[in-house]
């Protein structure tokens, strides 16, 4: 039996109540923790490691079953309280839910490995706070109904409140409480916009949604409508739309960096949501609501990334940089989003991993960058007045432009490997949130493009005009990525290649391998690109054509309860 032939019968074998580990495992990690005082940090750090290691591997489990041609609707639907849909909780995997599982944990080992080194002691409950992360993350991406998805936002936010302010600090303290009033903002939007479609339809069941849009009566459209824009305000202040996400930039900026690499998800959630439920709502058989919203997506996608791009160009901090990616990278996932075509979802989906991947890698290098910088500090305040060594005050360049500070020849000197290995790790980045080759992010942006050139595939879109917004989102996928490289090179330039009076930095191990981890991901997704592809056309396919999830969800039957002993004969029953 091969390996993967083994992975997909354990995983078999162990559905469908593995549907409900994601969720669990972090919960009962973070209530185990808690039992824990604050002074056994090495037994929490051992813990939270070995629960986002296991959580990995179950959502790897997941993906190998999701991807499954033969999987029987049931097997990926869990009913935790043992009632049918749409009366009951229900939780439900496709490829879609596992794929950002998978993306989710990843970025969680990375993060927490880099914590472990020194910030998971700059402030007391870490750890658990980390893993009431991953449960409301996890929780979100696998629920199946509108409730729940409120209920797991709203752990999620919770947890990220104290994460944000983990390590306190004045910075700190401001940004969150905008964070905080933000969200909370966003959380009455959600309830409001849930209770709307409630009164119309009578279910928050995502599948009998999709299955009672196309039925609601003409007197009735326009409130749903505004229910579903309502709605999708709080989805899209999570997904950092302009001009909603001016709290980002200084809230991620001012997180400790492993928090502002796990902040990279949150974004992706509010993506995440916005397509989970615009193709199930007002997809193809969604009636006279069917694409309702796609223009909004599409601007609103597209000034985004222009604010990003410049967002990116303006700024001199490596953190705001960082945060500024992520919001290009929001921006162009929702512009996507808009078109609602097949093949350009699955582009969106392959450049969704790649660009995650990147952002949280870089916020991981901001902060060894930094500190390299400030001398080992990491809460220096950020100098700008390094002048070019070989430039004089008229920026002339001087005699001896080979010798370094201390007039000693530059040719042949050997560079350290912790500076090697930031400015590598950098330079990758770079390439792939600019979407330069051989990396993913190219190949994500050269699947988008070439899907709005090619709608119905290469031999079936001859004739096709692209159209104004077509032409507007492939200009803006080059010029951004234009600007995103002049941004990072320019960084690049001024903390790697002019000269600074400075020691080699001090890298552990415990920092550099989550940055290696997170980039070799990215290497892996262009390796193994063809397969990815793959994966996410079908995924793709199914999104737009939800028919399929709305049977599984509705079809699922509860277990029956076992009988009930016989009666022996003359005995009585208590």
């Amino acid at each position: 039996m091969t390996g993967t032939g083994f992975t997909a019968t354990l995983a078999a074998s162990l559905m469908p109540h593995l549907i409900l580990a994601p969720i669990a495992l972090p919960m009962l990690t973070a209530g185990l923790m808690l039992l824990l005082r604050e002074e056994r940090q090495r037994t929490k750090v051992t813990l939270n490691i070995a629960s986002t290691v296991l959580g990995l591997v179950i959502a790897v489990l997941l993906l190998v079953q999701a991807k499954d041609p033969g999987l029987p609707g049931s097997l990926g639907v869990y009913l935790p309280g043992n009632w049918p849909a749409p009366f009951g909780i229900v939780l439900a995997i496709d490829r879609l839910s596992t794929m950002m599982l998978v993306l989710c944990s990843t970025v969680a080992l990375a993060t927490v490995l880099f914590s472990a080194a020194r910030w998971h002691r700059a402030g007391v409950h870490f750890h658990p706070l980390f893993q009431f992360q991953l449960m409301g993350l996890a929780g979100a991406f696998l629920t199946a109904d509108l409730f729940n998805l409120f209920v797991f936002f709203e752990i999620m936010l919770a947890a990220s409140y104290g994460l944000l302010l983990h390590g306190s600090g004045r910075p700190r303290v401001s940004a969150g409480l905008h964070y905080i009033a933000i969200n909370l903002a966003a959380s009455s939007l959600f309830l409001i916009g849930v209770s709307m479609l409630y009164g119309i339809t009578g279910t928050l069941n995502m599948a009998d949604l999709a299955r009672s849009i196309a039925g609601v009566a003409a007197s009735d459209r326009g409130l749903l409508h505004a229910a579903a824009a309502i709605l999708a305000v709080a989805f899209l202040i999570k997904a950092a739309v302009w001009p909603l996400n001016f709290w980002l930039v200084p809230a991620y900026s001012a997180a400790t960096a492993p928090v502002g690499a796990l902040f990279a998800l949150m974004t992706k959630v509010g993506v995440y949501s916005v397509l989970r439920l615009w193709t199930l709502l007002f997809g193809a058989e969604a009636g006279e609501s069917a694409q309702f919203g796609s223009q909004w997506l599409i601007v609103g996608g597209m000034l985004t990334m222009a604010f990003g791009a410049i967002g990116m160009l303006g700024s001199q901090r490596l953190g705001n940089l960082a945060g500024f990616a992520a919001i290009l990278s929001s921006g162009t996932l929702l512009a996507a989003v808009g078109f609602g075509q097949n093949l350009l979802t699955a582009g969106l989906l392959y450049y969704l991993l790649s660009s995650t991947l990147a952002v949280s890698a870089l916020f991981l290098l901001t902060d060894l960058i930094d500190r390299w910088r400030n001398d080992g500090s990491n809460l220096a305040a950020y100098e700008q007045t390094d002048d070019a060594p070989f430039l004089s005050a008229d920026l002339v360049p001087t005699e001896g432009i080979n010798l370094d500070d201390r007039e000693e020849a530059l040719i042949g000197q050997v560079i350290p490997a912790a500076v090697a290995f930031l400015g590598l790790a950098f330079m990758a980045c770079t390439l792939v949130i600019a979407g330069l080759p051989p990396l993913p992010g190219f190949v994500g942006k050269f699947a988008m493009i070439h899907a709005l050139f090619n709608p119905l595939g290469l031999a079936a879109s001859q004739g096709f005009q692209l159209g104004t917004a077509g032409w507007a989102l492939v200009a803006l996928l080059v010029a951004t990525g234009l600007l995103a490289l002049l941004a990072l090179t320019r960084a690049g330039i001024r903390h790697f290649w002019a000269a600074h009076d400075r020691s080699a930095p001090k890298l552990m191990v415990l920092e550099g391998l989550p940055i290696a981890l997170l980039l070799t991901a990215c290497a892996v997704l262009v390796w193994q690109a063809g397969a990815v592809m793959r994966y996410t056309q079908a995924t793709a396919d199914a999104l737009h054509a939800p028919a399929g999830y709305v049977r599984a969800v509705m079809a699922a039957e509860p277990v029956p309860n076992p009988p009930k002993p016989a009666t022996a004969p003359g005995s009585t029953t208590p």
